[in-house]
């Protein structure tokens, strides 16, 4: 029998990346995105005609509870969020109702219309914050430091309250920085590997960036949705760290990046106080070592192959947009 899953935030990164996933394992992948009049979601158009699409917001109950019943999903990934750090002190409720909130009204929707449901809420590393060990694993206590920090931790201790309080199958995957040619613009590894990809190619000339010295645990967001299914695949609903174990300053991609490029990088990184956090988080490095042994969770792409990976993926879109114009 078919199974169905149901994704919020299918249209971002991780998104489309798991409904790849899916899709290859013979799911009915159902898709939640906001109401848009353009209705253009490009990291997803590949799959539109073997996806279902539905409209929703996490900030709407009744919405949610249509959608769900509707559906009747055997698998629900909680995935939207305003998911931009830097956004969130300049949006804070936004961000509260958004990426916490609306935890709270997708469990309970699922309680109400589909109890039966697995659910994986996808927690953050950014919850750990100014952690006061490191590495962190799922027991170290989280100490946030930004509004998507809280807003983060809120949502990971509602899924554990509804776990215990109703019986649902309900787990969070506390994920360390993964990304992929298919991450925001906004986020500072696309932002470089972009702007690397138009100093490369004579379109720029410089790179504006905030904190060079923080330091974080980057993997392959390809990677990482393995590990959302195999977390809902288990005999019991348990919450694991996903991240490499390994940690890399901003500067480390930023060198690996012009490098790659055939490029000096002091030549062309301007440091830009604007860019830097009210509240910075120096480092995080993950203990994946319970979802290695207990999940069989492994990587396939190291640090530098990724950022390579993404220089080139920039490069060519980057080509492409000049070769249009």
């Amino acid at each position: 029998m078919t199974k169905t899953a149901f994704i919020t935030g299918i249209s971002g990164q991780d998104g489309s990346y798991l409904a790849e996933l899916l899709l290859g394992k013979g799911y009915h992948v159902v898709g939640m995105v906001r109401r848009s009049p353009q209705d253009v979601y490009p990291r997803i158009e590949h799959l539109r005609d073997r996806i279902t699409l539905v409209q929703a917001d996490l900030t709407d109950q009744a919405g949610l509870i249509r959608v769900l019943s509707a559906s009747q999903p055997d698998e629900v990934y909680n995935l939207g969020a305003q998911s931009f750090v830097a956004a969130s002190w300049e949006q804070p409720v936004l961000t509260a109702e958004t990426t916490g909130v609306g935890v709270a009204r997708l469990l309970e929707a699922v309680r109400l219309v589909c109890p039966h449901a697995r659910f994986y809420q996808a927690s953050s590393s950014e919850m750990f914050g100014n952690a006061a060990t490191t590495p962190q694993d799922e027991n170290t206590p989280f100490h946030p430091r930004s509004p998507y920090g809280v807003a983060k931790a809120f949502g990971h201790h509602l899924t554990v309250n509804y776990r215990e309080s109703f019986g649902l199958f309900a787990c969070s995957g506390i994920l360390f920085n993964h990304e992929s040619p298919r991450r925001g613009r906004e986020f500072v590894t696309r932002k470089i590997s972009r702007q690397v990809a138009c100093i490369r190619l004579g379109s720029e000339e410089q790179l504006r960036l905030g904190n060079l010295h923080a330091r974080r645990d980057w993997g392959f967001a390809g990677d990482y949705v393995e590990a959302m299914w195999l977390m809902l695949q288990q005999e019991s609903p348990r919450d694991f760290v996903v991240g490499t174990g390994v940690d890399h300053s901003v500067a480390d991609f930023v060198e690996v990046a012009f490098a790659h490029a055939g490029l000096d990088w002091r030549r062309h990184v301007l440091i830009d106080e604007t860019l830097k956090r009210p509240a910075e988080v120096d480092l995080l490095r993950a203990d994946p070592t319970k979802a290695c042994e207990e999940l069989g969770w492994k990587l396939s792409v190291e640090f530098e192959a990724l950022v390579r990976m993404m220089v080139d993926a920039d490069t060519e879109e980057v080509n492409q947009a000049k070769g249009n114009a």
